[in-house]
């Protein structure tokens, strides 16, 4: 008799869903059901994508030579434009050759990883984290190695604690800023000096830009190869449309990198998913050739939401928040506010506390456990401003009780 097999692989078996998704799946749910339930976990804007992005994908729809196959990597006009791009932005020359479009973001993050790592290889990841990188590493063979940053020190690593965590199966080190899911953006001081210990050390960097254009109180957006350009053969850039044009749903992200490592991630593309869907890319090229109006004026919005959030949420009983440099995302320290009795329940952890504002406030959060240490919620302020202030007054009124 033939063994019983795993009905599922134990290497998907291990993976756990996206928290920030089921947040707003749950959500969603319940507002189906009529309930007035307020989100803050969903990490995207609530802006509509700008019209000349809109109408650059009707036309591409009806042009026939999108609706073929086109090459793994990425139409060849969209990787120039983002290499155009990069050099406007980052101040990085980039040869399109070194670009791959991929299925949004988080594709380039597994793209990146697969193509990088070898079973056991160790990457330092900074906590908080997003919560599919921990993931993206684990699918690759990698084992994350987490480096927690309390609100103390505005959710960024030391060198010290880099240091303390680095051994010889290091071979990674991930450098996200500005970081979702705390909002902390590196000074152009602290990124060279974590891009030159990494030099220093031989590591290889992958930086995670999505949130470049979403930075406030003219803190600047550094991208670590050009704090520090001796790393440009060991880096690979991550990127992607969706948050800065308000795209999410278009699914369009790119890699940049060495040609070795681009090329190797190209062979994985093109048997996984072949190429981007070409009428988004087609979205995707006008959105980085054109105009960064429309983004101005949706980061004036969440700066706006930003400041109104930090001063709301500081306000409420056990709650610490740093002001947030970036993305549009707040952190908050909420370790002072369990173990209290809320309605006759007890939260001693963060899910717990975020599981009792959702019932008994009607308010979706993420809790902190989906990005690193229990202890914390993160809060998107990608929404309405009057929701925004009507979500967090119902949790300020919870807790105050």
């Amino acid at each position: 008799m033939v063994a019983p097999h795993r009905r599922v692989s134990q290497r998907l078996g291990a993976i756990s869903e996206s928290a920030t998704l089921a947040v707003t799946a749950k959500a969603k749910e319940l507002k189906a059901q009529g309930r007035p339930v307020i989100g803050f976990g969903a990490g995207e804007p609530d802006f509509a994508t700008p019209d000349y992005i809109v109408d650059a994908a009707v036309a591409a729809a009806q042009d026939p030579k999108n609706h073929r196959y086109t090459a793994a990597s990425g139409l060849p006009e969209l990787k120039k434009a983002i290499a155009e791009k990069t050099l406007r932005d980052s101040g990085i020359e980039v040869d399109p050759a070194h670009v791959l479009v991929t299925n949004g973001g988080k594709q380039a993050v597994y793209n990146a990883f697969a193509a990088l790592l070898d079973p056991q290889d160790e990457v330092l990841v900074p906590a908080p984290y997003w919560t599919t990188y921990p993931e993206a590493i684990r699918l690759a063979g990698g084992v994350p190695v987490e480096v927690f940053a309390g609100a103390e020190a505005e959710y960024k690593v030391s060198l010290d604690q880099l240091d303390a965590a680095v051994t010889e199966k290091t071979k990674v080190l991930l450098f996200v800023s500005p970081s979702n899911p705390t909002g902390a953006v590196y000074t152009p001081e602290e990124t060279a000096a974590v891009g030159r210990w990494a030099a220093e050390r031989g590591l290889w960097v992958v930086t995670d830009e999505i949130y470049e254009h979403l930075t406030y109180d003219e803190m600047p957006f550094t991208s670590i190869v050009k704090a520090v350009p001796e790393l440009a053969d060991q880096t690979v850039i991550l990127n992607g449309v969706a948050k800065t044009y308000a795209m999410t749903g278009w699914r369009v992200g790119w890699m940049i990198g060495p040609q070795d490592i681009i090329k190797a991630a190209t062979n994985l593309q093109s048997h996984a998913t072949s190429n981007v869907a070409n009428v988004s890319q087609r979205a995707a090229l006008a959105a980085v050739t054109g105009s960064l109006d429309a983004v101005h004026e949706m980061r004036e919005a969440f700066d706006r939401r930003r400041k109104t959030m930090v001063a709301l949420l500081n306000e409420i009983p056990g709650f610490t928040c740093p002001t947030p440099k970036g993305a549009f995302y707040a952190y908050v320290d909420v370790q002072a506010a369990l173990g209290k009795d809320i309605r006759g329940r007890t939260a001693n952890s963060s899910a717990e506390l975020a599981e009792i504002i959702l019932e008994e406030a009607e308010v979706a959060v993420v809790p902190g456990e989906a990005f690193g240490p229990s202890g914390y919620l993160r809060l998107s302020y990608a929404l309405g401003d009057q929701d925004l202030a009507e979500g967090v007054d119902r949790i300020k009124a919870l807790l105050s009780e």
